[in-house]
């Protein structure tokens, strides 16, 4: 059973529609309607892709990494995002704990809201920049 927050296997396409590899996607919503299409976004071990303010980066020395199942140090690229339905994923490795799953969809809303990536900090600048602390 597919759920919100979990890592699954999936052929990711290419950007030229060439096949893809079977890659690690994160499990964001179930499209509303009667079928069982979900919305993913692709994961990849190639950090230096990571865009800052957007992406998701998952280190291993982070403490939920185990819970993802993911085997290399990884991004989550938020504005790699595809509708598929459920039989083209091939199950879970892992998931994405809260708040981490939280702020990742906060910040594709705002990424597609126009309102900008930095309204959501990493955990990163959260820890630099708590709420309330003297800038």
């Amino acid at each position: 059973m597919i759920e919100e927050g979990q890592i699954v296997l999936f052929p990711f396409p290419q950007t030229d529609q060439a096949a893809g590899k079977l890659r690690p996607a994160l499990v964001l919503r179930k499209c509303p309607g009667p079928h069982d299409d979900w919305l993913i976004c692709m994961i990849s071990s190639q950090l230096r892709h990571a865009t800052a303010g957007t992406d998701e980066v998952v280190r291993e020395d982070d403490a939920d990494f185990a819970q993802t199942g993911l085997k290399l140090p990884s991004v989550i690229r938020a504005t790699r995002l595809a509708i598929v339905a459920s039989d083209m994923l091939h199950g879970a490795i892992g998931s994405l704990p809260d708040p981490r799953f939280g702020r990742l969809r906060q910040r594709i809303a705002h990424w597609i809201s126009g309102t900008g990536p930095e309204a959501v900090p990493s955990s990163e600048e959260e820890a630099e920049h708590p709420p309330g602390g003297d800038a």
